[in-house]
């Protein structure tokens, strides 16, 4: 199929195959794949552009294998550590959103899951955070208990996030200590307390093009509406510091069928994204209309105003 068989296919209602998404990602002339994915994302949403932040609630001590993570306990990497962020220390970051029209915002714990004394310190932050800003609050803390994720709900958590990072088959190069089925476990019990999701990847682990694609697809199987597509930024002291960065085509390429095979979701702009400069902003003339914007877990972000000042630059409405 050419780029506008494929274009008319979704224009229609219609869904690409993934023999056809992975003929596409391989054929297309790239500056065109970029310009026809950029007009899906306008015909699906056009110019709206999605922000939110983060908050590292908290670091460090990780019980996980995870061999991109600076947070895993088993490697070597000096970084902050802390059982909880300061309430003092959230708020200042949360109005600081708050100020900036940043309409959402979430508690990322570092671990395999949180603890129920914990969940329940969490849960009174939250409650500090929503008398002081009129902010939407999300959460990601690891894998959950049906409990759990109704008490998230209890504090008012609207949306749950939990990156699959891989798909299912490259997963076990990534992680040991928990599994891909796992992860879909708890995106599943989060929805059904009644939280919307947030799920999606990393790229640059050594996966291969045709293994982003199937992430994708997995994605849009499991009807996420928020992609979040993270660029692997090598760290010193991880299994995945030798890994050499993805070059800036390919993440291009990967944006563009993210959006052609999920049409409908905001795909979503986050970590790594900053060691490409300003040309990080093409992203978001490749189909991506959403960014978490700030500071990030241990790596970091683009100044909040610059980010704001460059998307406005380039149309998109807040």
């Amino acid at each position: 199929m050419s780029i506008q068989d494929c274009l008319r296919q979704i224009h229609n209602g219609g869904t690409l195959s993934y023999a056809s998404a992975l003929a596409l990602a391989r054929g297309a002339d790239l500056s065109e794949l970029c310009r026809a994915a950029d007009g899906l994302r306008l015909f699906f949403h056009t110019d709206s552009f999605d922000l939110c932040s983060i908050i590292n609630a908290r670091s460090g001590r990780c019980s996980e294998d995870c061999r991109y993570c600076a947070q895993s306990a088993r490697y070597s990497v000096a970084i902050d550590s802390y059982e909880q962020i300061e309430t003092d220390v959230a708020l200042a970051q949360a109005r600081e959103n708050d100020r900036a029209g940043v309409r959402r915002l979430s508690l990322v714990t570092a671990g395999r899951s949180v603890e129920d004394d914990q969940l329940e310190d969490l849960g009174r932050l939250y409650g500090h955070l929503g008398r002081e800003t009129g902010l939407f609050f999300c959460a990601s803390m690891g894998l959950l208990t049906r409990e759990k994720a109704e008490r998230l709900v209890d504090f008012g958590v609207r949306r749950y996030h939990c990156n699959l990072e891989s798909c299912r088959d490259y997963f076990p190069q990534v992680c040991t200590t928990h599994s891909w089925d796992e992860k879909v476990e708890t995106i599943l019990l989060a929805r059904a307390a009644g939280m919307d999701i947030c799920s999606g990847g990393i790229i640059g682990m050594g996966e291969s093009l045709e293994q982003r694609l199937q992430l994708a697809f997995e994605l849009r199987e499991l009807e996420i509406l928020s992609i979040p597509i993270n660029i692997l930024t090598p760290i010193a002291g991880t299994p995945m510091a030798s890994l050499a960065p993805l070059a800036f085509s390919e993440v291009l390429r990967a944006v563009a069928m993210f959006r052609f095979i999920n049409p409908q979701a905001v795909i979503r702009l986050a970590g790594g994204r900053n060691q490409f400069g300003a040309a990080q902003y093409q992203c978001f003339s490749a189909g991506a209309n959403g960014a978490i914007v700030g500071n990030y877990l241990t790596t970091a972000g683009n100044g909040l105003d610059q980010d704001l000042q460059a998307l406005a630059n380039m149309g998109f409405q807040f």
